[in-house]
């Protein structure tokens, strides 16, 4: 699977901090089957719209962003991700959501869809939001890929 990582930090994009997220969800990807896994550090907002257009034009099987989720008035991701969608599956960032082993998990925006044939998923930008992310992805990202390249039920 070939998989694109945005991270969504307008600190980290500023260089005020180093993004420690983004390491630990490529690695995660690599451990749940993905190759080829690349990775950018973008501020949120409309640069997150953008990153994700150039993402869809590598085509990747999955594309997974990390930050912005929240409800901070500069925490955009959930809302630049719905305007690429082609429709959305809500299925996926409930069960993160559920995942979640804070109360503050309730607190995300995260949304989850489908762009053509790729599967993109918001995750919270936390380490911990992260690998609870990743816990539901291990669960359903090889078959969503494959029902998204036409595989049978």
């Amino acid at each position: 699977m070939k998989a694109v990582v945005i991270v969504a930090s307008n600190r980290a994009a500023a260089g005020v901090y180093e993004d420690t997220g983004g390491p630990l969800l490529v690695k995660g990807l690599q451990e749940l089957g993905c190759e080829d896994v690349t990775k950018v550090v973008v501020p949120d907002g409309e640069p997150v719209k953008e990153a994700l257009q150039n993402a869809l034009k590598q085509k990747p099987d999955v594309i997974v962003t990390t930050g912005g989720t929240g409800i901070n008035p500069t925490d955009r991701t959930p809302d630049m991700t719905k305007q690429v969608l082609d429709y959305e599956v809500p299925g996926i960032a409930e069960a993160i959501r559920r995942r979640g082993k804070t109360p503050l998990a309730a607190l995300s925006r995260a949304t989850a869809g489908v762009k053509d044939k790729t599967l993109i998923v918001n995750l919270p930008g936390s380490t911990g939001g992260i690998k609870d992310g990743l816990t539901v992805l291990a669960d359903l990202l090889k078959h969503a890929v494959d029902q998204l390249k036409g595989g049978d039920h």
